[in-house]
């Protein structure tokens, strides 16, 4: 039979009654546990906030979990012990062992007072697998690939990888799309799982989607909004941060709050502290980029106002001497053929001069030549006139002989001169005609 009103207790007395059960409970006071920090935040007041998880070695999925409390007036004991010893400050992965103490409050649940740690037992399961995923990348030499990518000067393309309606993918395109810079960015989300087991599957897939996509994208921005610590677990992955470091193009990972630090913020080409600061870094590139393109064009502008400036000093100095230049420019020209006259007046006097004295040489070597050819010639002349008196038959006649002609031919042979042929007997002086018989 079902109790009535009057017998039941109300959920505060229930809370008193589990409240003073773990107040008397021995076995909950002052309990060395060990655990992985997880979520470690302060406050103002000298708190530390943070919850204890445990995991399976096998799985790595959290099999338990407790928020837990470190008073301001332990706190500063606790973490400057913990810093000397290990040289770190708490903070998450990092796996512990404290004194713990339960308590339940009847508003708050259940939680965990630490009083004391010890220092000797250090790094947690996230830290050290984390450590083992960065030595492996950098055994295999990919470690710094993607870092060493560079960034287009206005990167405007970019595919993102977030879960579809997270509240990070918002602050991302909303900051975005109504910056002041009014840059016209190009986006599309490639969803993916942003927590649980599915999550380095999922941003693997949408990896290799962006890079089968025919979109030229200039990067990728891998983005999640803010969330306990302990969900960050999954990005701890080795085969994830393999697929990061190699990606042919350059990632940003904007995962969680400025804390929060996963394996795959030392692979990727970026790391910002929310998907809103990653909207803010790619605007700021573009808006360097414009106020590059800015100051190049005022110097071109001023070196070009500067150039027409010249050129109108120029032509208003070439205006103004216009009508005198024609004159001037013809004074010039008389002057330089003036100079050009003496100059060839001159320069033939000099090459004449001794073309004449050659030709002077050369008339006078001419008359003696001449005079001595003629005289050669007239002693010749005087030599053929005496032969040709001595030959001729003047002087052949005056010496005695006679020429018989017949019909005014010289005969030489008588028998040739039938009788009764009247002949003519030239003598040296006179001419005898006869009739043979």
């Amino acid at each position: 039979m079902r109790p009535t009103a009057d017998r039941a207790m109300t959920l505060a007395e229930f809370n008193g009654r589990i409240t003073a059960l773990f107040a008397a409970t021995p076995q909950l006071r002052n309990v060395w546990v060990t655990a992985e920090l997880s979520d470690v935040r302060h406050n103002p007041s000298g708190h530390c906030y943070l919850e204890l998880i445990q995991k399976d070695p096998a799985t790595g999925s959290t099999v338990a979990r407790m928020r837990a409390t470190i008073w301001s007036s332990t706190f500063a004991r606790l973490s400057g012990e913990f810093f000397a010893v290990t040289g770190q400050r708490f903070a998450d992965g990092i796996k512990v062992m404290v004194c713990l103490t339960a308590s339940y409050h009847p508003n708050y649940g259940l939680s965990g007072n630490i009083t004391d740690i010890n220092p000797d037992y250090t790094m947690g399961d996230l830290l050290r697998l984390r450590r083992e995923i960065l030595r492996r990348l950098q055994a295999e030499g990919v470690l710094e690939l993607n870092r060493q990518l560079e960034w287009p000067d206005v990167p405007l393309r970019i595919a993102v990888i977030s879960a579809q309606g997270a509240a990070g993918y918002g602050d991302f395109i909303h900051q975005l799309y109504t910056s002041p810079a009014r840059l016209r960015f190009t986006t599309r989300l490639f969803p993916a799982s942003m927590q649980g087991d599915n999550t380095a599957p999922s941003i693997i897939a949408a990896l290799e989607a962006i890079a089968c996509d025919s979109e030229p994208w200039d990067g990728v921005v891998i983005i999640r909004g803010g969330g306990a610590t302990s969900d960050l677990v999954a990005f701890d992955n080795y085969d994830l941060a393999a697929n990061i470091a190699q990606f042919p193009l350059p990632v940003i990972i904007g995962i969680g709050h400025e804390r929060d630090i996963t394996v795959l913020d030392y692979v990727a080409n970026m790391r910002v502290k929310t998907p809103t600061a990653a909207a803010e870094w790619l605007i700021a590139r573009g808006q360097a980029a414009v106020e590059r393109l800015d100051t190049l064009a005022a110097a071109i502008h001023q070196s070009a106002v500067g150039r027409i400036a010249g050129c109108r000093e120029r032509l208003a100095y070439c205006t103004a001497q216009l009508p005198y230049l024609p004159g001037i420019a013809i004074d010039n020209a008389r002057r330089r053929m003036e100079r050009f006259s003496a100059t060839l007046s001159d320069t033939g006097r000099r090459r004449l001069q001794p073309e004449m004295s050659r030709l002077d040489s050369r008339a006078q070597a001419l008359a003696t030549v001449t005079a001595s050819i003629i005289e050669r010639r007239r002693n010749r002349l005087d030599s053929i006139d005496q032969l040709i008196a001595v030959l001729s038959p003047a002087a052949t006649l005056s010496r005695g002989y006679s020429i018989t002609r017949v019909n005014g031919r010289a005969v030489t042979d008588a028998s040739a001169i039938p009788p009764g042929t009247t002949i003519e007997t030239t003598l040296a002086t006179g001419t005898i005609t006869s009739v043979t018989e």
